[in-house]
């Protein structure tokens, strides 16, 4: 079968493999779409912490059953999406009803080969039905889904001032679902029109440049008391490092991103504030399945996020192009057939 292998920084060469041989309690996927989000460009460019090279890129999957076990809940051409984050199942964090941050967790694209193949064979748990969705929506479950769970992370958020800094397609997923839980939120981005479509197609009250202006703006939105809740979404050291500054009295930081450095802040001004610091990791079925139906129902414009496709054999020449901020991608999906 065709892969699209990351060889080392910089490096994506189409190659061959054996097609994936279905193990018992597995299901083996025809693999139709992979969604390309932050991370892959990070492992593109060399800055994911979590990973080894080579590796077979893509997490955000969406294919159809070629053969279970008998007696399985699936069936044969059904469209689903795939979990990508492998927990083990018994180690405290999956026993606490937390598999998404489980401590031996083997995530698919980046700590074990991922779905940029013609062929995948998963276990039987981390198949999601997602019937009712075309192809293309249900490779981008799982990007939404990071955002449906960093939402639900923050204690309060209805009725509450929220901010998401960051604009790419994960701030965008916080975006999208912390406005469907009733908070007033802004979006803060360096790039304007990224921060503007999350207002005109999200839900958000307000978009905030990233400028010299930024702190004015941001007393100007809150009456000079800052944001109930804010979200990190940038990926970004510095960026992290000044959200801090945002967050009212009393109020809570979500930290979605993930990266390869140490986060510092001041301690009078975080115990001043009594700040609830908090990260966010992945995603959990429950998220999956929450966004499913928010996609069944209509409330999710994905025909508006997705923005660019590209065949597998054309990966390789099209991922530092999507890279770039000029190319106006926000969700790039690779279609087998």
């Amino acid at each position: 079968m065709n892969v699209i292998v990351c060889e080392r920084p910089g490096l994506l060469t189409l190659n061959q493999r054996p097609d994936p041989v279905r193990l018992p309690g597995e299901v083996l996927l025809r693999i139709r779409r992979v969604g390309v989000c932050g991370t892959d460009y990070h492992i593109f460019r060399g800055t994911q912490p979590y990973l080894s090279y080579p590796r077979v890129m893509g997490h955000e999957l969406a294919g159809e059953v070629v053969e279970t076990d008998v007696g399985s809940a699936l069936r044969h051409g059904q469209t689903v999406s795939v979990m990508p984050y492998m927990s083990c199942g018994h180690c405290g964090a999956c026993r606490r009803g937390k598999p998404n941050c489980c401590r031996n967790i083997q995530v698919l694209g980046v700590h074990c080969d991922g779905g940029l193949a013609e062929f995948l064979s998963v276990p039987e748990r981390f198949v999601i039905d997602a019937e009712g969705l075309t192809l293309d929506q249900a490779a981008m479950v799982e990007f939404l889904s990071i955002g449906h769970h960093a939402v639900s992370r923050a204690p309060a958020v209805e009725g509450e001032r929220a901010l998401v800094v960051g604009a790419g397609p994960i701030g965008m997923a916080v975006t999208l679902f912390a406005a469907r839980r009733g908070a007033q939120v802004t979006v803060m981005d360096s790039n304007p029109m990224r921060a503007q479509f999350c207002v005109s197609e999200l839900g958000a009250v307000a978009a905030i440049s990233v400028d010299a202006s930024t702190p004015e703006r941001v007393a100007e939105l809150t009456g000079g008391e800052g944001f109930d809740t804010v979200f990190d979404a940038t990926g970004n050291p510095k960026a992290m490092e000044a959200g801090f500054a945002h967050v009212a009295h009393g109020g809570s930081y979500v930290l979605v991103s993930v990266v390869s450095a140490d986060i510092t802040f001041n301690d009078p001004e975080f115990h001043k504030r009594e700040t609830t610091l908090l990260s966010s990791r992945n995603a959990t079925n429950h998220d999956f399945q929450s966004v499913i139906e928010a996609m069944r129902s209509g409330e999710v414009p994905t025909d508006k996020l997705h923005t660019h496709t590209a065949a597998l054999e054309e990966v390789p020449a099209r991922v530092e192009q999507w890279a770039a901020p000029i190319s106006g991608v926000i969700k790039a999906i690779v279609d087998l057939g």
